[in-house]
């Protein structure tokens, strides 16, 4: 009994509380802007030059880190 007396006095103050908001309307304030389009069309180069796909990623720069050079034994004293 106690819980349904609570829950209908917060709700009669909920309700109450609503009623006492006044609802003001807020006019906007609307601006008009003009859209110029500037479009310039340019041809692009195309370079018919052919690129090498190597199956290994790095192949040329790996092959040029790992050479030997002939004197690179150890001479006996």
């Amino acid at each position: 009994m106690k819980a349904i007396i609570t829950l209908c006095t917060v709700l009669f103050f909920a309700i109450t509380a609503m009623a006492q908001v006044e609802k003001q309307e807020v006019k906007v304030v609307t601006t008009t802007v003009d859209v110029v389009l500037d479009i310039t069309i340019e041809k692009m180069q195309t370079n018919t030059t052919i690129a090498r796909v190597y199956r290994f990623k790095n192949s040329k720069i790996k092959k040029a880190l790992s050479f030997t050079i002939k004197n690179q034994r150890a001479k006996m004293a």
